[in-house]
């Protein structure tokens, strides 16, 4: 298993050692030791699997606030994504900035992205499915967004006329969303 940093030294990118034959392959998707000897080291409490029908379906910008602010290791049994991570920890040098990674079934790497970060995906196959691993219990009380699509922070989607949730379509833009983060680096 390979652990490095994305753009963000906290946003890890994990890739397996997939083993395979005329049968298929096997590989490790989570190994707790590998997986703290790389600073992860934290307990999982619940899977969260979604399905997207349709390519060009964007699902965030998402997090939760703290005390029930979640890390999450995310990976796709389905399809591929473009998933986009925010920094949105005040006071961090890398405030409002954004990466892009792409994780699909046919590499199976993995994103771990952690407390103050937000993070929105863009399905780019049809019948994509994303499994993700948090340490937070979901809590509807703590759980926000802001635009996908927001201007100050101008994600690069390359996409005009996505398919979004009625809570993504009218989610507040970051500078009205950003009063909430309580996030220290």
């Amino acid at each position: 298993m390979k652990i490095y940093s994305s753009k963000f030294p906290e946003v890890l990118i994990i890739e397996p050692n997939i083993h395979t034959d005329d049968r298929g392959y096997f590989m490790e998707s989570y190994r707790k030791d590998e997986f703290s000897s790389h600073g992860i080291d934290i307990d999982f409490v619940q899977d969260n699997h979604s399905l997207s029908l349709n390519k060009g379906t964007i699902r965030g910008m998402h997090y939760q606030l703290q005390p029930k602010a979640q890390n999450k290791l995310i990976r796709v049994v389905a399809g591929k994504i473009m998933i986009a991570v925010v920094d949105i920890r005040r006071g961090s040098p890398t405030f409002k900035s954004y990466d892009i990674n792409f994780l699909s079934s046919e590499d199976k790497k993995q994103l771990f992205v952690p407390k103050g970060f937000a993070n929105g995906y863009c399905t780019l196959t049809d019948d994509t499915e994303v499994i993700y691993k948090v340490d937070e219990f979901y809590s509807p009380k703590h759980d926000r967004a802001f635009a996908w699509n927001d201007k100050d922070i101008n994600i690069e989607w390359n996409i005009e006329n996505p398919i979004l949730s009625e809570r993504d379509r009218n989610a507040p833009e970051f500078r009205n969303a950003e009063n909430n983060f309580k996030y220290e680096i």
